[in-house]
């Protein structure tokens, strides 16, 4: 699934099976608006959040929900110290890097320049021009747009 912010139209990052979302709904009333996108074949399964309350009180399912919810937290914290406050050849890089870990499947059928464009809101061209240099140098291997491998990066351009 890809997860996207609807105001800023940001791509969060893609997420793979198993996932629980909005378990923090029935305790923080701020709602912010996401949509998700399937990537590849996929099912869930919905139930409000005053019932998921109910479950977690009724099977004590309180440890695993927030074993769950301080990972979720551990993941924004990567995410963050990726984007913010870094130039843009760290944001791609991060980024490149975050994507050689999904599954071959997944990373087949994402375009790297439109994934990192979406996540980072940096420029086509800026990126265009980091993944040719990254590639030029063998750092990166690419098919048609995909990532299909990282021998090293660099850890500065």
């Amino acid at each position: 699934m890809s997860l996207h912010r609807n105001e800023g139209h940001v791509l969060c990052g893609i997420l793979q099976s198993p996932s629980i979302f909005g378990l923090a709904a029935g305790a923080n009333a701020i709602r912010n608006d996401y949509t998700l996108v399937a990537e590849s074949d996929c099912r869930g399964f919905y139930l409000p959040s005053q019932e998921t309350l109910k479950c977690l009180e009724r099977y004590q399912l309180w440890r695993e929900a927030f074993y769950w919810m301080t990972w979720q937290t551990r993941m924004l914290e990567m995410r963050d110290t990726q984007l913010i406050g870094t130039n843009h050849y760290d944001q791609i890089r991060s980024t490149l890097l975050t994507m050689i870990g999904w599954d071959d499947d997944i990373r087949s059928r994402i375009g790297v320049l439109n994934y990192i464009q979406q996540r980072t809101r940096i420029s086509r061209s800026v990126i265009a021009e980091v993944l040719s240099a990254l590639r030029k140098g063998a750092y990166i291997e690419m098919k048609k747009g995909k990532l299909v491998s990282i021998t090293r990066l660099p850890t500065h351009y």
